[in-house]
């Protein structure tokens, strides 16, 4: 009989909607073990992300699951922050997530608990999986570079690529078929807010070889939409019947989120949820480890018959409004290259995606219950 050990991983986000359903699927899947999570600038300040990570981790049942605060801001740059997508305390659009009963971790250096936590797991095991700001586990990486042999997987969230890489818009507004990211014309988030740390990370050869990052490419094709809304809210009970809170909350954050993506750009269909896939890079596909033990189980990601890529972060620019002194800041170029390199999936199988989704809502629902008992 195979072996059925969950995979320990390593959370390091900036809660963020969808930072809610990353901590979600990495909490509750049965075949992954959350070591803990540790918080960054960037949806919010990292007073904010903290708290916000703590709520969601009351809100699923999951208060045990230790929160490290973060770096603040990146190590040279100013700490930028996205209220116009998350509002103002990054997790805007419901009064219903519950305050942390569990304080964060504040007497030990987070970068050394992420460091503790993954070498006490078995050599070839553990994954990180970051879904905001770079500066954390640029660090990380940098300080114990042992870290780097150490891990399975690195996944993260960040990036796009653009220039017909999939067919998905970044946009749908007047003017901006061309666009490539979402924070510039040409820069997503996650690694504009700190490109030297982006790019610190895929200058190393190695740790690029195990690395998978999920573009804006990707994560524009998964839209949560109102029928996906409404799965979260009632699962499969008797729609008549009052939700869960925390299926509340959850359908609140997407309600809020889609607003705001509609908005800014123009996305009516739904918003789509960048973070969880990066956890579902773990359970999935890319990761021949969990398909040799797991067969039959893993989602499904489209990376071209493993293609692979070097990948580098434009690191010269200076944040702001002005295009001409921001330039290209933080775009991420890749170019093929044979051999070990940085997967970056070009499509994902949705139905198995939601359906991955709505398993973890309905055990985050047992686990309440549970609790409550």
């Amino acid at each position: 009989m195979l072996e059925q050990t969950p995979i320990p991983l390593w959370l390091d986000c900036d809660p963020g909607h969808d930072d809610a359903f990353a901590i979600l699927i990495a909490a509750h899947h049965p075949s992954l073990n959350l070591l803990g999570i540790s918080t960054i600038h960037g949806n919010a300040s990292l007073e904010k992300t903290t708290n916000n990570a703590g709520s969601v981790l009351e809100a699923i049942g999951r208060p045990d699951i230790p929160v490290y605060p973060g770096s603040q801001k990146p190590f040279s740059r100013p700490a930028l922050h996205a209220p116009d997508i998350h509002g103002e305390s990054g997790l805007d659009g419901t009064d219903l997530l519950p305050k942390p009963s569990r304080s964060p971790v504040k007497d030990k250096n987070p970068i050394l608990a992420m460091r503790d936590a993954l070498l006490a797991q078995p050599k070839g095991t553990p994954w990180v999986v970051a879904t905001g700001t770079l500066t954390n586990v640029a660090l990380l990486f940098a300080t114990f570079p042992e870290v780097v042999e150490h891990v399975q997987g690195l996944s993260i969230m960040g990036g796009a690529i653009g220039g017909g890489f999939t067919d998905a818009p970044m946009s749908r507004l007047p003017g901006e078929k061309s666009r490539v990211g979402n924070v510039t014309p040409w820069a997503e988030f996650n690694f504009y807010c700190d490109p030297e740390s982006s790019e610190s990370i895929f200058s190393s050869a190695l740790l690029a070889s195990k690395t998978t990052i999920i573009t804006l490419d990707l994560t524009h094709q998964v839209l949560a939409s109102q029928a996906v809304q409404t799965r979260i809210l009632h699962g499969s009970s008797d729609p008549s019947k009052p939700p869960t809170i925390i299926r509340r909350i959850l359908h609140a954050l997407l309600t809020f989120f889609a607003a705001t993506y509609k908005n800014v750009f123009g996305l009516a269909t739904g918003p789509p949820l960048h973070d969880p896939l990066a956890v579902a890079v773990v359970l999935s596909s890319l990761n021949p480890a969990f398909v040799q033990k797991h067969p039959g189980q893993a989602l499904h990601f489209d990376d071209k018959g493993g293609e692979r890529f070097a990948v580098s972060i434009v690191t010269d620019g200076r944040h702001g409004k002005d295009v001409s002194s921001t330039g290209q800041l933080g775009r991420s170029v890749a170019a093929p290259v044979e051999g070990p390199g940085v997967a970056i999936p070009r499509g994902v199988d949705l139905p198995e995606f939601w359906d991955l989704i709505l398993r973890c809502v309905q055990l985050a629902d047992d686990c309440n219950a549970a609790r409550a008992a």
